[in-house]
C-alpha cells in the first residue's frame, strides 16, 4: 500500500464515522430481534404471585374458594351462551364444542365445562398451575374419557397456532392481570371461529368495587390473598366494550355480578359496579 492509503486509513478511524456505522449495525439487528419475537401481555410478577397459591387451588374451602363457587354462576352463563336454554336439555349439553379457557389456572372452570361435554383446552403461562392443572385432571373419574388438553404458554402464542379455531373463548378473571388489553382481547378473537363467541369476567373499575374487592375482600376479610387486585387493571364495561366491537366482535349481552358473603352465592344484578361479565360474537366472515 502508499503512504497515501495508510494517511487515508488512519483519517477514517480517527472519526466517528465507522463508530456510528457499528450503532446502526447494532440497532438493525436489534430491532429485527424485538420484529420476530411474539409479544405478550403477560405481567410476570402476578403470574409469580398466583403460583404461589398452587397447593391450594382444589381446596374448595382455601384461597380458591370464590372460584370454586363462583363456577355455579359461570358455567350455566357460558352454557346458555351456546346453547339457548329453549334448547332440549342433555346431559352434556356443550358436546361437540371446542373452548378455549385463558388464563385457566389449576383447571377449575376448564373441568366444570368438560364435565358438561366440552372440548376444552386450558392455557396459562404458570408452568406450576398447568401442572396443577393436568395432574387434576388425570386423578378426576368424571372426566376420564374427556380430560381437557393443557398448555403453559401465552394467548398472543398460542392464537399464531390456533387461528380460527375454537367455538368459543373464555377469559374470566384474567384480564384484569394483563399488561396490554388490547393484544389480549385481539389474540382471544385471533382463536375463535367466524360465529363463535368470547365470555369475560372481570371487576369494574369503580371506587366501590376497589373498596370491596381489594380492601375489605384482601386486606380485612382475607377472603382473597393479598396482592391478587391492582386497580388500575381494571375495566369498566364500556372500555371493554370498545376493544370488543374494535376487533369483528358483537356484544350481545352485559351482566352486572355480585357474591353474598352471608349466603355465599354469586347472583347476576343490573348494576356492573362491581363484576360483571360480557358475552360477545364474532362477526362472520365478510360481514
Amino acid at each position: 500500500m502508499s503512504r497515501y492509503t495508510f494517511s487515508g486509513l488512519r483519517k477514517i478511524l480517527s472519526t466517528k464515522s465507522l463508530s456510528n456505522h457499528i450503532r446502526m449495525l447494532n440497532n438493525s439487528t436489534s430491532s429485527t430481534s424485538v420484529t420476530n419475537t411474539v409479544q405478550s401481555t403477560v405481567d410476570s410478577e402476578d403470574v409469580k404471585r398466583h403460583a404461589k397459591q398452587a397447593d391450594e387451588w382444589w381446596n374448595p374451602s382455601g384461597t380458591m374458594k370464590l372460584l370454586h363457587t363462583f363456577n355455579l354462576l359461570r358455567v350455566p352463563f357460558i352454557r346458555d351462551g351456546l346453547v339457548p336454554p329453549s334448547t332440549e336439555r342433555k346431559l352434556a349439553p356443550l358436546s361437540n364444542k371446542s373452548i378455549l379457557d385463558v388464563g385457566c389456572g389449576g383447571g377449575i372452570l376448564t373441568e366444570a365445562l368438560a364435565r358438561i361435554g366440552a372440548n376444552m383446552t386450558g392455557i396459562d403461562a404458570s408452568r406450576e398451575l398447568v401442572d396443577v392443572a393436568k395432574q387434576h385432571s388425570v386423578a378426576n373419574p368424571k372426566l376420564l374419557n374427556h380430560r381437557p388438553t393443557y398448555y403453559c404458554t401465552t394467548i398472543e402464542e398460542h392464537s399464531e397456532k390456533f387461528c380460527n379455531h375454537y367455538d368459543a373463548v373464555v377469559a374470566s378473571e384474567i384480564i384484569e392481570h394483563v399488561t396490554d388489553k388490547e393484544l389480549f382481547v385481539k389474540s382471544c378473537i385471533k382463536t375463535l371461529k367466524p360465529g363463535g363467541k368470547i365470555f369475560i369476567t372481570t371487576p369494574s373499575r369503580t371506587r366501590l368495587a376497589q373498596i370491596f374487592i381489594i380492601y375489605l375482600s384482601e386486606y380485612v376479610c382475607g377472603i382473597v390473598p393479598k396482592g391478587t387486585h391492582e386497580y388500575e387493571k381494571f375495566m369498566t364495561p364500556n372500555e371493554l366494550t370498545f376493544l370488543l366491537e374494535r376487533n369483528n366482535c358483537h356484544v350481545e349481552l352485559i351482566h352486572g355480578i355480585v357474591f353474598n358473603v352471608l349466603t355465599n352465592k354469586w347472583s347476576f344484578i343490573s348494576s356492573t359496579d362491581m363484576i360483571f361479565a360480557i358475552q360477545a360474537v364474532k362477526y362472520e366472515a365478510g360481514k
